[in-house]
């Protein structure tokens, strides 16, 4: 019986009651189990029907399953290449043996669509029969994944990455994210079939979570998010990350004690000792408040490699005064038409470029738009496009990167409570690591009345919260309110104190940059005003840049000494 436009849980109804049960009955047979018990027990009502969401429940094998399947949700805007779809072909007998071996049974393999087939390996330059974990979103093959016998992975070329096993989750309050596909097979053998996988492992230093984009939509209706990562540090990484971008509110934590994973866990103690670890997953510890135990694995690293070092942006002359944490604020002034706002993209462009970290603007000065992109894209160009590169090669790269690493916050009104719930939103939707602010008195709070360095506080305290909570870093431009000149009628340098309550910005800011420049030798300096811990900079230094007008590029430069008689080209 098929359906259309039906919806349960916010997505499309594909196929409507897919196992052919006895439609609008809470209680029938079960499709996972019921073919396979005697004779006298085949049409044994041991299954419940929750039709409204879309969900049954074996009593027997204690496996739930879904009524119906649905069409995708959330498509991305690239375009990718697909799988040509084909049969899923039963496994061989070698392959079903080994599955055997890990403790995964040949109805786990029929039930999550595993198959082989040949397939040429990079590894070992050449054509091996393989595994074949195929990603379905909907009823749309959207990736596959190919394991060799020597444990050697590949992905399907240029295929769009999503979570393994996405469309197991609809329909449920709670679902549970692993490492890998053979730990989705090895809780789905123990009767956990709400269960996906991250389709590239975790990695020490960076988890790229783009695959997160596109199947966000699958989360938003949970009320319970269970990560069961890897122990390894890689493992604990991918964790905090996925933390961040859904929610320490939702997510719990389940540990497989002694056991790196869930597979190898089943193989040592079994299916229902597996199925309690995820039961028994304890909440996220909350938030502002933290134990020793919480911050052990932190303090064991300070004691071994001393402090972390701090995140630069790629120029060596400000790298050597200047480095950042997340969780952190920077305020960057300066006097009108200094380079701030220039200077700012220069900073987000080389955390991307070292880090990839994305960036979203809150810019009303940046107007219009286009044109801050334009700047970005002359940036990471390194040269100025002209109308022939128009769609070209290295137009279309460019363009794909700056699309999917900087986001363009644009209100006809901004206020700070507004742009730092759009910017939570971007941190779950997109996983943006930066947030730019520019300038700051056209981002008002919403209570701006009242005494101005309360109000300042209260401002500034806001986006340190929101720093801590999203673990992001914020860059926020303020303009000094006043500016004086010197004896010989130049512009002296503002502080921080010349920022309208300039002595709450200089408390409560963790660190602060002066962007100047000097019109006589045409050159820009950064100099830095404060840095709140020793092991990231260097009060009062300063690093000085030429400016790179086809792309925009600031160069680091070493000024003339005026103390030396000799001039640069003697």
């Amino acid at each position: 019986m098929q359906v259309n436009n039906t919806e349960i849980n916010g997505f499309l109804i594909d196929t409507f009651n897919q196992y052919g049960l006895e439609e609008g009955k809470t209680q029938g047979v079960c499709p996972m189990c019921s073919s396979d018990r005697k004779p006298k027990n085949e049409k044994a009502k041991c299954a419940s029907y929750d039709w409204e969401r879309g969900l049954g429940t074996c009593h027997n094998c204690n496996k739930s399953f879904q009524l119906h399947t649905y069409q995708r949700k959330g498509a991305s805007e690239k375009i990718y290449v697909r799988p040509e779809p084909s049969a899923i072909h039963t496994t061989s007998s070698k392959v079903v043996e080994w599955f055997k071996s890990r403790g995964i049974s040949e109805q786990t393999l029929d039930e999550l669509r595993i198959s082989e087939g040949p397939e040429f390996m990079p590894q070992t330059g050449k054509t091996e029969n393989v595994i074949k974990f195929n990603y379905f979103m909907g009823d749309q093959l959207i990736n596959i994944k190919y394991r060799d016998g020597r444990k050697n992975f590949k992905l399907f070329k240029g295929a769009e990455k999503v979570f393994y096993n996405i469309n197991s989750v609809v329909g449920f309050e709670y679902c549970v994210i692993v490492e890998g596909e053979m730990d989705v097979l090895a809780l789905h053998e123990a009767g956990i079939t709400n269960v996906v996988s991250v389709p590239n492992g975790a990695t020490l230093n960076s988890n790229n979570l783009d695959y997160l984009d596109s199947c966000i939509d699958y989360f938003d209706d949970k009320d319970k998010i269970i990560l069961a990562v890897d122990s390894d540090a890689a493992g604990q990484a991918l964790q905090s990350e996925l933390i961040r971008r859904l929610g320490s509110e939702v997510c719990y934590l389940a540990s497989f004690e002694d056991c790196k994973d869930a597979n190898e866990y089943l193989l040592k103690y079994g299916k229902e000792k597996l199925s309690q670890r995820i039961s028994q997953a304890r909440p996220v510890p909350l938030e502002n408040v933290k134990t020793f135990k919480d911050i052990e694995d932190d303090v064991t690293d300070f004691v071994r490699n001393g402090f972390k070092p701090g995140f630069q942006i790629g120029l060596d002359n400000f790298d050597s005064i200047f480095s950042t944490y997340t969780g952190q604020f920077i305020t960057v002034t300066g006097i009108p038409s200094s380079g701030k706002s220039d200077f700012v993209d220069q900073m987000v462009i080389g955390y991307n470029g070292n880090y990839g970290w994305k960036t979203a603007f809150a810019s009303p000065e940046n107007q219009p738009t286009y044109l801050h992109a334009h700047k970005l894209m002359r940036k990471t160009w390194g040269d100025m496009p002209s109308a022939e590169d128009i769609h070209g090669e290295k137009w279309n790269q460019i363009a794909t990167h700056v699309n999917s690493s900087y986001f363009f916050i644009d209100m006809e009104r901004y206020t700070l409570e507004s742009v730092l719930r759009k910017g939570a939103e971007l941190v779950k939707r997109k996983g943006i690591k930066c947030l730019v602010i520019d300038p700051f008195n056209k981002v008002r709070a919403t209570d701006a009345s009242g005494d101005v360095n309360v109000y300042t506080l209260e401002y500034l305290q806001q986006i340190e919260v929101f720093a801590k909570k999203y673990d992001v870093l914020v860059i926020v431009v303020a303009h000094p309110t006043k500016m004086y000149k010197d004896r010989e009628g130049k512009i002296e340098e503002p502080t921080m104190y010349n920022i309208k309550g300039g002595g709450e910005w200089y408390d409560a800011s963790y660190h602060g940059l002066l962007v100047h420049r000097d019109y006589e030798n045409k050159t820009v300096k950064c100099k830095v005003l404060k840095v709140k811990f020793q092991n990231l900079g260097e009060n009062g230094a300063e690093a000085h840049f030429k400016w790179e007008p086809r792309s925009g590029c600031f160069i680091p430069h070493e000024p003339v000494d005026a103390s030396n008689d000799k001039m640069p080209w003697d």
